[in-house]
């Protein structure tokens, strides 16, 4: 009786080991191809401000400024306002630049595609702030949160500075006509 548990506690103890010796894996395979910095990233499903003013306005107007869903994570999955209350919503990853987008991983994740991938024709920055109030703890200390316009939505990336200015870069360097060099 007594090796029966042994034996399956040893076999619990290797299977843990093997998912977070694939976490560690999946990360240095990510990071070897180049390109990669460590970001936090938050998505919501609508725009502030104008948009959530429009929405409370009523009206054709306002439906076409506040769409049903948000920006669509890798899986397909919309998010939800819930997901953002509070300081919630945050989650850790690795984003990898390519040359028109930047790929988004998550840090907890198995999966080699992106949970997220963010075009530099749909993103724009609209803000650049410190973490207030649950975001301090949800965050590393030091980093600055961007607040961006992606798409129909909202996504708001934090970041370490040496990691801001390396992104603000890219984003501005688009090639010249594409008009995509939108930071405020």
């Amino acid at each position: 009786m007594l090796s029966v548990v042994l034996e399956f506690v040893v076999s619990l103890c290797l299977l843990v080991l093997f998912a977070i010796g694939a976490l560690f894996l999946r990360r240095v395979m990510i990071r070897r191809r180049g390109g990669t910095f460590d970001c936090s990233l938050r998505l919501t499903p609508a725009l502030p401000g104008a948009t959530r003013a429009a929405s409370r306005l009523g009206g054709p107007a306002a439906a076409e400024a506040e769409p049903e869903s948000g920006p669509v994570r890798g899986t397909g999955t919309p998010l939800t306002a819930a997901a953002v209350r509070d300081g919630r919503g945050w989650s850790y990853g690795i984003a990898q630049y390519g040359a028109d987008r930047v790929d988004w991983y998550r840090i907890f994740s198995y999966a080699f595609r992106p949970a997220a991938v963010l075009t530099r024709r749909d993103l724009e920055v609209v803000g650049r702030r410190e973490p207030e109030g649950t975001e301090e703890l949800a965050l590393f200390p030091g980093w600055t949160i961007l607040d961006c316009r992606f798409g129909a939505g909202y996504a708001e990336l934090a970041l370490s500075e040496d990691a801001l200015t390396g992104f603000l870069s890219w984003l501005e360097a688009a090639p010249p006509g594409q008009g995509v060099s939108r930071v405020a």
